[in-house]
């Protein structure tokens, strides 16, 4: 049902879907899916906060590793490619409906501000350790996370994509970028 329903809001928007289209999608009566979720809300409440938890618990994780800032930002790249790879519909919801969670809105705020302040850190870090270039962090931190959060969009048309190849790539582009 969350991945019907994450198909749903990325083809037509959350605000365009209904429970009744979520029921038809699933070949179900609408009073029927009641049984089973009680709002169209409740649907969107369970993929984003679960993938903004699930992105918050893996950062946390990096941040505590050993490892060099570059090390960090690798995994972090890895962790995008993974997840918005294997969640390409609820990461469509988590970046373009986030805005109608309602009593969770603050919550995901919460998380996704923290996540961001983390993944600031580490390349503050990078910056003090001359792992990186001493550029304008904000543009740094605005330049990865821009790609990193579309890729959800990127992915799916790319046939034969392999995970491992997008992740070394990307990395040495978003971390390295166009030099030789």
């Amino acid at each position: 049902m969350i991945n019907t329903a994450a198909k749903l809001f990325k083809k037509k928007g959350y605000s365009a879907v209904t429970m009744r289209d979520l029921a038809t999608e699933m070949g179900i009566k609408a009073a029927s899916l009641y049984n089973h979720i009680s709002s169209k809300q409740e649907i969107l409440k369970i993929i984003i906060i679960s993938l903004a938890e699930a992105f918050t618990s893996e950062m946390n994780i990096i941040i505590a590793s050993e490892g060099s800032s570059l090390d960090k930002l690798n995994k972090i790249v890895a962790l995008h490619v993974k997840t918005a790879s294997e969640n390409t519909y609820e990461m469509a919801a988590l970046n373009n409906d986030w805005m109608h969670l309602e009593e969770q809105r603050h919550y995901y705020l919460q998380l996704r501000s923290e996540y961001e302040e983390n993944f600031r850190h580490i390349i503050t870090s990078g910056i003090a350790n001359k792992e990186l270039k001493d550029e304008n962090v904000e543009v740094m931190l605005f330049s990865m996370l821009s790609t990193l959060r579309s890729l959800y969009l990127w992915i799916p048309k790319k046939e034969d994509l392999n995970i491992q190849n997008l992740n070394t790539s990307l990395s040495n582009v978003l971390i390295h970028g166009f030099n030789k």
